[in-house]
């Protein structure tokens, strides 16, 4: 029996909304907010995401991408943030959601168990982090300076808020692709504008330095649930 590929089927409503959108075309950041909007007809308010097929080998470590960006409008979400320090008090004041030491290692080794969007720690806790490091690592969880998520005990408060605010933390996936939810289709065109502008910036200045030729191939815009737009790079 010959394998058979399943292609993916839309509804009436999708194909008429998809319609809208041109394929073979490349839009501005303005044009594809635009499109995006118009075709977000899901009966809550969608999430507005960015996907970046990004130029990279993801066999090769010192290609991995990771960062963070500040987005100015925040995404609609809020953040549930775990914070790995021994000075307590610090991180509850600030607001964040989770905070321990060897107590909340102990407890995510032995569970296994995550209920937290984003970790951060101080450097002296680094060393006992690698005993959850099979835990956190593979769900993009695992505190590393590159990614801004290991702070020093001074700037800590500043970084929890940071993160409530609208700070995003992003890395690529095992396809080499990146994913970043940017907004809500509700909002007003030019803070959707803003933060794709800011995230787009933000993922150019991660580029590795292993990474030669095109960083960034392309770049789609989309709402849940709603056609793709390309965005020019």
């Amino acid at each position: 029996m010959k394998n058979r590929t399943k292609k993916a089927v839309h509804s009436k409503r999708y194909l008429e909304l998809a319609s809208k959108v041109d394929k073979k075309k490349t839009y501005s950041v303005a044009e594809a907010v635009a499109l995006i909007k118009e075709t977000a007809k899901t009966k809550f308010d969608s999430s507005v995401e960015v996907h970046v097929r990004l130029g990279i080998d993801t066999q090769k470590g010192e290609q991995a991408v990771r960062g963070m960006a500040a987005l100015p409008h925040g995404t609609g979400k809020t953040k549930k943030v775990a914070v790995f320090m021994r000075n307590d008090k610090i991180a509850k004041e600030a607001g964040a959601d989770i905070v321990g030491a060897e107590d909340l290692i102990k407890e995510i080794k032995t569970t296994e168990k995550i209920n937290f969007d984003i970790a951060l720690a101080t450097p002296d806790m680094m060393k006992d982090l690698a005993a959850i490091a099979k835990v956190l690592g593979p769900k993009g969880l695992m505190p590393a300076p590159k990614s801004g998520t290991v702070v020093a005990e001074a700037e800590m408060a500043k970084a929890i808020e940071e993160i409530k605010k609208g700070k995003v933390n992003f890395r690529n996936d095992d396809s080499g692709n990146i994913h970043q939810i940017i907004g809500k289709a509700s909002w007003e065109d030019d803070k959707l504008q803003e933060n794709i502008k800011v995230f787009i910036e933000a993922l150019q200045k991660a580029k590795p330095a292993a990474v030669k030729g095109t960083f960034i191939e392309n770049i789609v815009v989309t709402s849940t649930m709603g056609p793709a737009v390309r965005v020019a790079v």
